[in-house]
């Protein structure tokens, strides 16, 4: 970039472009809520049919239309923002030099290189000669230039040569930004078409990396987020970022963000859902490579010929099925989104996704803002859960998601006119197996301060939203329970309590103490339910494989607490919609305690 460029640049431009690209994310991303909230859900309600389908297949993919415009132009504003910082650094170094040269009187030329005038003590009736520094900034070339000075007789040598030397290199500074940001710019193009498609969401996530690559010292100028913090540290630290910083953030890194613990429910759903988009993309295309690609699935072996699948089929076929199955538990995710409205449910917020992460898959998913709800219950599902099966319903058992779906239904009953969220919490990685894996402790003891940390980053975000801590129900099946107690075990290590007021468990096998108290829980808010047949099985078993404290679990009337009555007729019938155990459950996470029918 030569002088006069610089000189004249006015980098309010790239920030008024960077403004402008974020109104159209902004708007954008208000269409998108627009219509997978209100316009998507009225039609649902008044409308049934073929073409009421059509017409929400529509409005479905114009929402996605809306979503890749939001995410992109997020991108961009960034961009342009970060250039606009570069360039701002370079262009203040630059008027710094020029405004101390034109102080001292020298003459600052259009090329960058500084003009002195004549001075210093007289030689045979001369004075010393004036001169032009033209500036360097290879530091060997700067050292013939001092070395120069120190025998040149105008004192005006050595202070030209220093600000033409500054003046060079704010140039080249603004040169290598320039370099650095035209290329990243020119990608930040979408296909000519109106289909948001895999690549599309699969080249948006390396628009994002590109533009990460580039943007260190526009996100060194805005304050990082705690290292290793509190759920009540990151909630600091946002509150205190301005709009467009959090922007920043969002667009850059919202895997990161998706994650934090204690920041606002709306902030993480909208990094979360960008993740989700990109990583179906990405799983979408891997998969579509995958069946073009299917090697021989026998080969022979021995003198004979026998034959035997091959191992390149075996791990072929085994990357195909883990894809289709995560790619299963996306569509599950996006399946709640499609259903907002849908008899009176409302918006999903997506606190949390990891399709690789925990073993099984990371999904934290609320129906409601849980920031602003009155009552709030977290549900903890236990052994076999996994993102590929989190909204597949098992004949009379409902999913992960339609569990709390249902409660979430009975809950707004017994509430009228107070906002309810119930979230479906799978961030551990939970057993595999009934009989190997579901008797020890390891798989609780590793997802506690997860769970923890997310319980207290509930209480955090809900706090700075209304400055109270609302009603929280911590509900735990199965092995879901077990993992509950060790949190309240790690939550009493750190000389807190459990940030929940009552807690919950269906079919819990133990919660690896013999009383409520010994886990710091108020047995008058301790509650708990069994069901028949595989349920007795389950409980009965838990007791005798050690995850009862002394042989003891939830449902025995030692263990303290209140036994609640179930009509549930299996291990997994317990959120059936109609249910007494759904009602009693509903009935805790609103706090009509005079509704729950006891044993």
């Amino acid at each position: 970039m030569d002088f006069s460029t610089l000189k004249n640049l006015k980098t309010s431009e790239f920030e008024d472009a960077a403004d402008g690209y974020r109104a159209v994310s902004h708007t954008a991303s208000s269409a998108k809520d627009a219509l997978e909230q209100r316009i998507n859900a009225k039609l649902r309600e008044s409308l049934s049919g073929a073409a009421a389908e059509a017409a929400l297949t529509q409005l479905r993919a114009l929402a996605q239309d809306f979503h890749y415009t939001q995410v992109e132009c997020g991108v961009i504003s960034t961009a342009l923002s970060a250039l606009a910082a570069d360039l701002q650094t370079a262009k203040k170094k630059l008027d710094a030099a020029v405004a101390d040269a034109e102080g001292e009187k020298f003459t600052v030329e259009k090329d960058g290189s500084v003009t002195y005038p004549a001075a210093g003590d007289e030689y045979r009736g001369k004075t010393p000669p004036g001169g032009t520094a033209n500036g360097v900034t290879d530091e060997t070339a700067k050292a013939l230039n001092r070395q120069a000075a120190n025998f040149d007789p105008n004192p005006h040598f050595a202070r030209a040569q220093a600000y033409a030397d500054r003046i060079t290199a704010a140039l080249e500074e603004a040169t290598t930004a320039d370099e650095k940001w035209a290329p990243k710019l020119r990608s930040l193009k979408a296909d000519d078409d109106l289909t948001v498609s895999a690549a599309d969401w699969v080249d948006a996530k390396k628009d994002t990396g590109g533009v990460n690559d580039g943007a260190e010292r526009y996100l060194d100028s805005i304050k990082e987020p705690p290292q290793h913090g509190a759920p009540e540290d990151n909630a600091e630290w946002w509150k205190h970022l301005s709009a467009d910083e959090r922007d920043a953030y969002i667009s850059l890194h919202p895997a990161s963000i998706g994650a934090m613990n204690g920041l606002p429910a709306d902030a993480r759903d909208e990094a979360n859902r960008t993740v989700l988009a990109e990583t179906r993309g990405q799983y979408e295309m891997r998969l579509a490579a995958i069946n073009k690609s299917e090697p021989p699935e026998f080969e022979s072996v021995g003198a004979r010929g026998d034959m035997k699948y091959s191992q390149k089929w075996l791990d072929w076929h085994h990357e195909k099925e883990r894809l289709e199955g995560k790619l299963k538990g996306i569509q599950s995710i996006q399946d709640r989104f499609d259903r907002t409205g849908h008899r009176g449910l409302p918006e999903a917020y997506l606190l949390g996704f990891d399709p690789d992460g925990e073993g099984n898959g990371r999904v934290i998913l609320a129906n409601g803002n849980p920031d602003t709800a009155h009552h709030t219950s977290i549900y903890v599902p236990g052994t076999k859960s996994d993102i590929s099966i989190i909204g597949e319903d098992d004949g009379d058992t409902p999913s992960d998601l339609k569990r709390s779906e249902n409660l979430w239904k009975q809950s707004s009953r017994l509430a009228p006119g107070q906002k309810v969220s119930t979230i479906t919490w799978l961030d551990y990685d939970a057993p595999d197996s009934i009989f190997t894996e579901a008797p020890q402790d390891k798989f609780a003891e590793k997802g506690a301060p997860r769970l923890l940390e997310y319980l207290e980053g509930n209480r955090s975000a809900h706090q700075y939203a209304t400055g109270s801590h609302g009603h929280t129900t911590v509900m735990g099946h199965s092995y879901g329970s077990t993992l509950i107690g060790d949190t309240a075990k790690t939550a009493s290590w750190n000389g807190t309590s459990l940030p929940a007021d009552d807690v919950m468990v269906a079919g819990s096998p133990g919660m690896q103490a013999a009383h409520a108290a010994d886990l710091g829980i108020d047995p008058k808010h301790m509650w708990a339910m069994g069901g028949d047949w595989s349920d007795w099985i389950v409980r009965e078993g838990g007791k005798n494989v050690g995850l009862g404290g002394d042989r003891t679990i939830p449902t025995d009337v030692k263990f303290g607490g209140n036994i609640m009555k179930s009509d549930a007729g299996g291990h997994g019938e317990f959120w059936n919609e109609g249910s007494l155990s759904l009602r009693n459950q509903a009935a805790v996470t609103t706090e009509n305690y005079d509704l729950v029918e006891h044993e």
